[in-house]
Order: structure tokens, then C-alpha cells, then sequence
């Protein structure tokens, strides 16, 4: 199944979010490990500041092998279907693991990609900002 992840960064965690992602260890350990690295891929940066993407999934409840990693850097909002279920190849028992190529999700994901900001971008320029930040906190003390 594919749903809509709904999501905010934990307040403090967003250096750590973008190192884990940079080196390409943000979900290790999981069996999903790799569709985490594509969902901040693809993740956009909503005006009411959660951040949304779609995301594949085979667990009997949504995302439920998923929710302990996401859950270290984020605050999930809302976890919603992302299309019928009927319709769902794997859901219905049509064809096993077929949400890995199918396209049923392939509007929904071109309609979030053209709303809000990249949120790798705006996570990047928040780091890079709050390092600024930090630094001259410290230098302002040292003085």
C-alpha cells in the first residue's frame, strides 16, 4: 500500500535528520532502508510547515516496521491511504509486492511536487543557518 505522510521535524533534530540522511543512514536496520533516503528525496515543505511524501509500504498496519525511525526525527501528523485500497494490486491480492513499481500514486506525487519547497533545501539552509547561528552565540560570548 502507498500512503500520505503528514509530518513535522522534532524541534533539535534537524542537523542530525540531514547528517543521517547525507551518509545514507537514516532508516539502517530497517527492511525499508532505502525508501527512506527516496521519501526525503522526494518530501516537500508545506506552508503550515509539515513536511509530505508519499510512501510504500507491506506492513499490516501503516508503516508500522517504518514508524520507530521516522518517529527518532519526526512528529507524524497524519498517515492517510494515499489511494483506494481496493485498488491496491498488492492490497487486494491482485499481485504480490506490486506497489514497488506501480504508478497508482504517480498524480498525487506530481501534485505534491509542485507545492511547497524541496524539503531537503529548506532543511539544508535551516542547518546552515542555525550553525551560523551557534557560532555567533559563541562568539558574541567569548568577547
Amino acid at each position: 500500500m502507498r500512503y500520505l505522510v503528514r509530518a513535522r521535524v522534532k524541534t533539535g533534530r534537524e542537523a542530525e535528520l540531514l547528517e543521517a540522511i547525507e551518509r545514507g543512514r537514516l532508516g539502517e536496520g530497517s527492511v525499508a532502508e532505502g525508501e527512506y533516503l527516496r521519501n526525503m528525496k522526494d518530501a516537500r515543505l508545506y506552508e503550515d510547515q509539515t513536511t509530505r511524501w508519499v510512501e510504500v509500504c507491506y506492513c499490516p498496519s501503516p508503516l508500522l516496521e517504518e514508524r520507530p525511525y521516522w518517529e527518532e526525527f519526526f512528529d507524524l501528523t497524519k498517515v492517510q491511504d494515499a489511494h483506494d485500497r481496493r485498488r491496491c494490486k498488492d492490497e487486494n491480492g491482485t499481485e504480490s509486492w506490486a506497489c514497488s513499481t506501480c504508478d497508482c500514486t504517480e498524480r498525487l506525487e506530481q501534485r505534491l511536487s509542485e507545492i511547497g519547497e524541496s524539503f531537503l533545501d529548506v532543511l539544508h539552509r535551516k542547518v546552515k543557518a542555525d550553525s551560523k547561528q551557534r557560532y555567533a552565540e559563541r562568539s558574541a560570548t567569548n568577547d
